[in-house]
């Protein structure tokens, strides 16, 4: 992605921007143009900006070579702000959710002294953003209804992964039975592959007018992708100065793959270590991977830095990591040869480079 390329893509941003501070369906103060700006630029264009680089990657591969007019740029760069908007909404929400101290390198929005539960109405307002942006550049063309369609679609998706991923990990309901390699599955898919990996490359499809039925086949390829790559594994060993972020999963009781896998790995005597306390008070524990019910975890979802190296270390003495290596590879085989069966060579290339961004990324 060239950095002339990214340069456009914040003018794009600073245009936008520009507009919703001017929207007309709303009687400004200065007060409020200043909150919504100062919000939009904490939370809007902090990250790697990956999904809403990837529409105009996407679109630049579904022409095949030809030179894009000024509008087509324009456009596709407003459809990736519009993913990206999506993506602030979520995270502003998530991390109040999540009780999250730090995002992308700095701290959460709701942790500002000014913000604190603003933030609520804050996400709210991103949310509303798209829409206003989607009529205003989009309303002529004949794949309207097709965008609203399909962001309506994924933010379901994605909230109802949500609600899967926090129902799963409810506080002073620590039942790990609950955990197992389909239903963190499924988390991933409907949390996060539906808006970072389908949502980029089918507003790119429908802007070189193509409809959205007839690459089902696409779709299932994206979201297989982002099932297999997830942050988990960074979560938990990455580096808060690479990631941006502290990695908070253990804490949080997630059921994120590590743990999962850690169930599926660990003996008797290692899953005891993973949930018995030292002091070994009187209480009744029961493996979680046998499926006998309620476990009561004394290290698993503790705040305590201490149980959080205790999980940490029994990851490292089941090889996690290299057992992660190893699944990713075998995924990253496989995807590849889903890929070279589809009969575009244009959407060959789209997929591939999706899956040349994430895998063995470090952050």
């Amino acid at each position: 992605m060239g950095s002339d390329l990214k340069a456009k893509f914040l003018e794009v941003y600073a245009a936008l921007k520009s507009e919703l501070l001017n929207d007309p369906a709303f009687e400004w103060t200065d007060d409020s143009r200043q909150w919504v700006d100062r919000m939009l630029d904490y939370n809007v264009p902090g990250g790697k900006l990956n999904r809403g680089l990837s529409v105009i990657d996407s679109y630049k591969f579904l022409q095949e070579g030809k030179e894009l007019t000024h509008d087509e740029v324009f456009l596709a760069c407003a459809l990736g702000w519009c993913i990206e908007w999506l993506q602030a909404y979520f995270l502003v929400l998530d991390d109040i959710m999540d009780s999250s101290h730090t995002r992308r390198g700095q701290p959460c929005w709701y942790k500002l002294p000014k913000v604190g539960m603003i933030a609520v109405n804050d996400g709210i307002i991103l949310r509303n953003h798209i829409p206003r942006i989607l009529k205003k550049h989009f309303r002529g063309k004949p794949y309207y209804v097709d965008l609203l369609d399909l962001f309506n679609e994924v933010e379901f998706q994605t909230a109802s992964g949500q609600m899967i991923d926090l129902i799963t990990t409810l506080v002073g309901e620590k039942d790990l039975s609950k955990y197992s390699l389909p239903i963190h599955r499924r988390i991933v898919q409907y949390k996060t592959a539906y808006y970072s990996f389908y949502l980029p490359v089918a507003c790119a499809l429908l802007m070189s007018g193509e409809n959205l039925d007839n690459h089902v086949d696409v779709k299932n390829i994206l979201i297989e992708m982002g099932t297999y790559f997830q942050d988990d594994y960074l979560d938990c060993f990455g580096a808060p100065e690479v990631i941006g972020k502290i990695g908070t999963d253990i804490e949080d009781f997630k059921c994120s793959w590590l743990v999962v896998k850690a169930l599926e790995l660990a003996n008797e005597e290692q899953k005891k270590f993973l949930f018995v306390s030292e002091d070994n008070a009187p209480h009744i524990y029961m493996s979680a991977a046998m499926g006998n019910g309620m476990l009561i975890l004394e290290n698993y979802g503790k705040e305590d830095p201490a149980c959080v190296a205790k999980v940490k270390e029994l990851y490292n003495t089941l090889n996690l990591k290299g057992v992660f290596e190893d699944y990713e590879s075998k995924s990253y085989k496989k995807l590849i040869n889903f890929i070279e069966a589809h009969p575009s060579k244009a959407v060959q290339e789209v997929l591939k480079s999706f899956l040349g961004k994430i895998y063995k990324r470090q952050k």
